[in-house]
């Protein structure tokens, strides 16, 4: 058995009831799972990757503890924006206290804000779209088409971006990723900055919307890889709600009930992290149990639930899962 390290045990020793207790219930099932050979999916939606998730998230990567990501749009970029303009983010410690007037003041400066750290435009946004456009129109003179995140990988492969990199590169869940090539989905990758770029440019008439492929291909996609990946089984991870969560997890519904593929197995293993008010009729505050109803989970699915902020919560069960 792997010795634990200070974090873990700390966890172990500490963590013993109500939500702590969920933490460490949650970990160690996530750990059942990987002993047992099933595969693990990770839902990423809210702003985790400007929280610096990817300090830790990468290493879950490299270590194969993650085998497939669902992710919001935002999340996708994001990281490779920490990645090149770091040092241009402004934290804002007491954003509670801002005015309209002060929020204005931030955007005529170029800073877009998330919660308490603001992300600088020209260095992070305007940084990207050169490169990402020229890959964008090679791909289409060339007559091909990808997924947002492959266009993503090939950017950060290609090396044009290394000149910027203000971070360790090891702290980079998407290059971590990009190097094997992770499967991905993002589902609603248009509600992005770099979907509304790519928008803008299909409106301009500079680029074609086919160069990009859909959420329906993504779902194909995800169907694919669930059916040729499921026979040991493969959880679900969700920090935090949205579609990066409600997306994915309906693969399962889809094969069973619209392709009638009867024999497919329900998800593994569910766990959320998440703060929203629990209430049936929302998805993000919606009880594990309400998925049995929809053809997600089965009655016997291990089930976990942590009503708590994910930019504590993750960090500390990835931790626990990499022995630190």
């Amino acid at each position: 058995m792997t010795t634990k390290g200070a974090v873990s045990s700390f966890i172990e020793h500490h963590f013993l009831h109500f939500n702590a207790a969920a933490l460490l219930d949650a970990a160690k099932g996530y750990e059942e799972q990987l002993d047992k050979g099933a595969k693990m999916l990770v839902s990423l939606a809210g702003a985790m990757s400007t929280a610096e998730l990817g300090k830790i998230f990468a290493e879950m990567i490299r270590s194969e503890k993650v085998h497939i990501i669902s992710c919001t749009g935002a999340n996708l970029e994001e990281d490779i924006m920490n990645l090149v303009a770091h040092s241009h983010y402004r934290r804002v410690p007491n954003y509670r206290d801002l005015t309209a007037q002060d929020e204005w003041a931030l955007l005529e400066k170029g800073l877009n804000r998330v919660t308490d750290t603001c992300i600088p435009e020209e260095e992070a946004f305007r940084r990207l779209q050169h490169h990402i456009f020229k890959i964008w129109k090679d791909a289409e003179k060339n007559g091909e088409r990808y997924f947002p995140h492959e266009y993503m990988y090939k950017m950060l492969l290609s090396g044009v971006l290394e000149e910027y990199y203000e971070i360790d590169l090891k702290d980079s869940w998407m290059y971590a990723a990009a190097q094997r090539n992770l499967p991905m989905v993002v589902p609603g990758w248009e509600d992005s900055t770099m979907g509304n770029i790519f928008a803008s440019y299909v409106m301009k008439g500079e680029l074609n919307a086919a160069t990009m492929k859909s959420g329906i291909e993504y779902m194909t996609y995800l169907a694919e890889w669930y059916t040729r990946n499921s026979m040991k089984g493969i959880g679900f991870f969700q920090i935090g709600g949205g579609i990066a969560g409600d997306f994915p997890i309906c693969v399962v519904p889809m094969l069973t009930q619209d392709l009638e593929i009867e024999d497919t197995p329900f998800w593994s293993y569910f766990c959320q992290i998440s703060d929203s008010t629990t209430s049936y009729g929302s998805y993000s505050g919606a009880v594990p149990n309400e998925k049995i109803t929809w053809g997600k989970l089965g009655i016997d699915t291990p089930k976990y639930i942590i009503e708590s902020d994910a930019t504590i919560v993750a960090p500390l069960i990835f931790a626990y899962l990499l022995n630190m």
